[in-house]
């Protein structure tokens, strides 16, 4: 029904273990999300922590992805119950919460996304989340369709991951590889046995709680071999990377 609650299929495909595979939105144009909704991926992250997006850039970005395949994740700055409870009720149905380091951080995380008596969610009755009041019961089920995931991107992190994917109402566990690196004390090589090792160790353990591992990578090999590990969801492309790359190109093929 138009006025019902609309499903989130990439929640429902993680709680049963299908591979989404995903797309990296730097470009803060609506367009490009509109492109990338689509091509035929499963999620897209429209990021806000390491872009100047702010709420009502993100609504035209979830706005352009309608009619697509793609659910239109959002990466939160940092876990602010506010700018949480405003994104939730202008429509984003699956937030990435960034350097979470403990189970208390993830509950925090939780929290935020869930009315009470099981949060801190402010009611908003006439949002665009509910239709504009035209989801009589929203505040009612509103938690089935939200995804919760966290971004494990430190050894602190690493080392409490078991406590972070027990807690109730994570979907998903997402290992950040570049501030990994860096936090290893060898920036951008995630590739040294020791932190790969601890990488596919964290997807074991996220495994084993019942949620859903994440990484993002650029490399087709990388990401098969991950795949075959049990990670789920997979952000394989960004589009600003893939802009600089493509300019690259086109430039050297007519300036050599």
């Amino acid at each position: 029904m138009r006025n019902d609650l609309p499903k989130n299929d990439f929640k429902a495909a993680l709680r049963d273990g299908q591979v989404q595979i995903g797309f990296w939105l730097n470009l803060m144009s609506p367009s490009a999300t509109e492109i990338a909704a689509g091509a035929g991926f499963d999620w897209l992250l429209i990021d806000m922590e390491h872009t100047a997006n702010e709420p009502p850039d993100v609504v035209h970005h979830m706005r352009a992805a309608v009619g697509g395949t793609a659910e239109p994740a959002v990466r939160v700055p940092t876990n602010e119950p506010v700018l949480v409870k405003r994104l939730l009720d202008l429509g984003a149905r699956t937030l990435l919460f960034p350097l979470v380091q403990s189970a208390d951080e993830a509950r925090a995380a939780v929290r935020a996304t869930r009315y009470p008596p099981h949060g801190i969610r402010g009611m908003g009755g006439t949002s665009r989340a509910t239709r504009y009041g035209r989801v009589p019961d929203y505040a009612v089920r509103a938690a089935d369709e939200l995804c919760v995931l966290v971004q494990v991107e430190t050894r602190a992190g690493l080392a409490e991951i078991d406590a972070i994917a027990g807690v109730e109402g994570v979907d998903g566990v997402f290992i950040g590889p570049g501030d990994l690196s860096f936090d290893w004390g060898y920036p951008g090589q995630h590739r040294r046995p020791e932190i790969w090792k601890a990488i596919l160790h964290a997807g074991e353990r996220i495994r084993a709680a019942g949620k859903a591992a994440g990484f993002m990578s650029l490399d087709e090999p990388e990401n098969r071999e991950l795949i075959a590990a049990g990670f789920t969801f997979l952000a394989v492309g960004i589009d600003s990377v893939l802009l600089a790359r493509k300019t690259d190109e086109i430039a050297k093929l007519y300036k050599s």
